[in-house]
């Protein structure tokens, strides 16, 4: 028992701790995977359990003024990280988009970066409180599996890159998730002032293309990693992160699809039948 026990924390030690980057395993949550995995799991359960049944019989709170500070948070951050990953990457050290290797000095740039990265890592954990917000507020038809699946996967990979590759190749990702998040956390704070911009707002439906886009662009950007036999950038996360941002892809087209494309399609059908309501209704009434 002891002899498995040994090998357990030697497996352990060699997959966690042997290729970690040793500036930032003292950062909080990246010592050890346990604590964001315990995060993970409790937001999983709180979202499809503990929470809605918390609330069943509760009224929705309140939460519009936490919301709006919140969106504002998240805006400030999601710019800032932003603009940084312009900056210290493209600016200052010239980065490759073809192929990037991390620079594991102590250079101060680098340095800059790799706490950058912990950063973008720290704003996804928040991002959770998103759907916490929506189980508080009895929003549940809200909640998708896309979404739950997605806030749960860039926490995982945030740890991923933040532990063992902060920096190089994956500065695009942050770059790109960055944008968009400040964009859509624009319009979240819209909509937060005044619900009503939901139905007046045009760019709802283009956030989703923002976001499709931008699967396509870090997908692409993975796979030149890893069929590129020049770049020394670990191929192993890559192979992980494209088949994740392919799969994104297509759960976003779906939704897009249900969503947008089938809405329109039956359009020109609804606007037949209110006619034809209208016609009958005033034809009722002359009779």
């Amino acid at each position: 028992m002891a002899t498995l026990w040994q090998y357990l924390l030697e497996v352990y030690e060699d997959v966690v701790d042997k290729n970690a980057d040793p500036r930032v395993v003292n950062l909080p949550l990246i010592s050890s995977p346990f604590p964001t995995i315990a995060i993970v799991i409790i937001y999983n359960y709180f979202v499809n359990k503990w929470g809605p049944l918390l609330m069943k019989s509760r009224e929705p709170f309140e939460l519009k003024n936490v919301m709006i500070l919140f969106d504002i948070i998240q805006i400030i951050l999601n710019i800032y990280l932003f603009c940084m990953c312009i900056k210290l990457p493209f600016i200052d050290l010239s980065y490759s988009l073809i192929c990037e290797e991390v620079d594991y000095s102590d250079h101060p740039t680098s340095l800059s970066i790799a706490f950058n990265v912990w950063i973008y890592f720290m704003v996804k954990v928040m991002d959770l409180l998103d759907t916490v917000f929506m189980v508080l507020r009895k929003k549940e038809r809200q909640i998708s599996f896309l979404h739950v699946y997605h806030h749960t996967g860039m926490v995982m990979s945030g740890w991923i890159a933040t532990k063992y590759v902060p920096g190089g190749h994956v500065v695009l990702v942050g770059l790109i998730n960055s944008f968009v998040h400040a964009v859509m956390y624009v319009y979240y704070l819209l909509t937060a002032i005044n619900p009503e911009y939901k139905k007046s707002i045009w760019w709802k439906k283009h956030l989703t293309e923002l976001q499709m886009v931008q699967f396509i662009i870090l997908a692409w950007h993975s796979a030149i990693a890893v069929l590129n036999p020049s770049c020394n950038f670990p191929k192993i996360l890559m192979g992980i992160f494209f088949p994740q941002n392919f799969f994104m892809l297509i759960m976003f087209w779906d939704f897009y699809r249900k969503n947008y494309l089938s809405k329109k399609n039956i359009q020109p059908e609804k606007v037949l039948e209110n006619k034809v309501e209208t016609n009958n209704n005033m034809e009722k009434k002359v009779v």
